[in-house]
């Protein structure tokens, strides 16, 4: 089952590159960590322009900054969900409907869920297949 992880919201804040250049920002609030994603960028990723969108860390001193990548966001495969795979703490998702009310002002906020991760099943590896055989090569 999937737990509350977070939550996504556009303040309308803009964050600056390490080239310099401004960006409009979605602020996403996962793990008690701050991430940003590029306005433009989730944009072309929700219309499907763009395949992968990079969340990047969101650092505040006197403006707001875009730090390092922390990990990518695709939409899914059947369209109705944004998938977020940060590097260090797993994978999230937010319902692509409840993303598309925040950033058009409908929303304030939408619920990030944490996506649970599947155990290493032991079974698997000792499994083999009846009737397996053994072939030998000569080389």
């Amino acid at each position: 089952m999937m737990q509350k992880a977070g939550y996504i919201r556009q303040t309308g804040c803009r964050a600056i590159d390490r080239d310099g250049r401004l960006h409009e920002v979605v602020e996403l609030h996962i793990m008690g960590a701050r991430y940003a994603v590029r306005l433009a960028d989730l944009a072309k990723g929700m219309s499907g322009r763009q395949v992968v969108v990079q969340v990047e860390a969101l650092v505040r001193e006197w403006n707001y900054y875009l730090g390092t990548t922390c990990g990518l966001a695709q939409v899914s495969a059947s369209g109705k969900a944004l998938n977020i795979e940060l590097f260090e703490t797993g994978s999230f998702t937010v319902s692509l409907s409840a993303l598309r009310s925040v950033i058009y002002g409908r929303e304030r906020l939408a619920t990030i869920a944490r996506i649970p991760e599947e155990p290493a099943s032991p079974v698997w590896k000792e499994r083999r297949l009846s009737g397996q055989q053994q072939i030998s090569a000569l080389v």
